[in-house]
């Protein structure tokens, strides 16, 4: 079997970035719709926390795109699928942490397959937000526990929060003390 040019092997990089990158895009536009309702429901703290994760997602489209700029690929601007509207609150924390699940076990993937292809950085690029990805899970999934556990009771405890978030660009994994080293905070 021929070894795969640099070019080849560049390529295959790029396509699993762009791939990470329109996934990132979706997610944005699905965290920010339900960032929206939630406020609009009036569960403040929990859209101010679901922003802060699409800032983070923010942060990470932008990481893959600089990288695929980096390997002289154009980025992606398309998200991976429709934007799920409408969904009750029951609902949006199940749905957010297989989101969020489902990206990590996609990421790994990629990973293997800028290890395969000898780009590093790439691969740096992928454990890093793979992190990041993994504290979004857990908060998700930490949140959809409680609302089953404790249904309307925990609902009602948190109604009439504020969602105030500020000027700040941080999003909320710098809130929690971890950035991705790849330079963005």
């Amino acid at each position: 079997m021929a070894q795969k040019t640099k070019e080849q092997r560049r390529k295959k990089v790029m396509e699993v970035l762009n791939k990470a990158r329109s996934m990132e895009l979706k997610a944005i536009t699905q965290y920010m719709n339900q960032h929206y309702n939630l406020d609009d429901m009036d569960y403040g703290e929990m859209a101010a926390k679901v922003k802060l994760i699409a800032i983070d997602e923010m942060r990470h489209a932008e990481i893959f795109a600089e990288r695929i700029k980096e390997l002289g690929g154009e980025p992606t601007t398309e998200p991976d699928g429709k934007t799920a509207k409408g969904q009750k609150i029951q609902t949006i924390f199940s749905f957010d942490a297989k989101l969020e699940d489902d990206t990590i076990d996609a990421y790994n993937q990629f990973l293997l397959v800028c290890r395969e292809n000898g780009d590093s950085t790439s691969v740096n690029i992928f454990e890093a937000i793979i992190d990041e990805e993994r504290v979004h899970f857990n908060y998700f999934d930490n949140v959809n526990s409680h609302i089953e556990k404790f249904g309307e009771t925990y609902l009602a405890q948190i109604a009439g929060t504020s969602s105030a978030t500020g000027l700040q660009t941080q999003g909320f994994v710098a809130r929690q003390g971890s950035v991705t080293p790849q330079g963005g905070a």
